[in-house]
């Protein structure tokens, strides 16, 4: 039951972030047609890309991209025995751990303050604007306290790298 929610609720996220890359590629295309082909610049087509982009990133990075998919420096890492590896992942686990969580209350509290204005064209608010990135902070936080327990659990020999 559970791993069917879960399959519905990961369809539902790249369903929206389809959307959200959709209405981005649609605002560009309106923008350059308006633009070079009817000589007549559109203003908002601009920033409904932005916003779409801004939201399409965040969106896919705290929902869709599995951590394989994640672009990771790893030179060093894989350099080290597996015991290595498994403290240097522990310590960045750890160190994501809490800078995103020392970072938490500020983001929102400094989004939570951006209700006051909105963007030029479209009018939209900007803590509505910028609510994904608090969305993609849980993210990050969950996955790496996931990391974190999954490195603290594990046996050293269990190691499947």
């Amino acid at each position: 039951m559970a791993a069917r929610l879960f399959g519905i609720l990961k369809r539902g996220a790249e369903a929206v972030g389809a959307l959200l890359f959709l209405l981005m590629f649609l605002a560009f295309l309106l923008q350059v047609g308006s633009r070079y082909l009817l000589d007549s610049p559109l203003g908002w087509t601009l920033e409904a890309s932005l916003a779409a982009y801004l939201w399409f990133v965040f969106w896919a990075s705290a929902l869709m991209l599995r951590e394989q998919d994640q672009v990771r420096f790893d030179l060093l890492l894989r350099a080290l025995p597996a015991r290595g590896r498994r403290w240097l992942e522990m310590l960045a686990a750890a160190a994501t751990l809490a800078l995103f969580g020392v970072a938490l209350w500020p983001t929102a509290d400094w989004i939570g303050f951006m209700r006051i204005d909105r963007t030029w064209t479209l009018g939209i608010r900007f803590d509505l604007l910028f609510s994904v990135y608090l969305l993609f902070m849980a993210a990050v936080l969950l996955r790496s306290a996931g990391a974190l327990v999954s490195h603290l659990i594990r046996r050293p020999g269990n190691d499947e790298r």
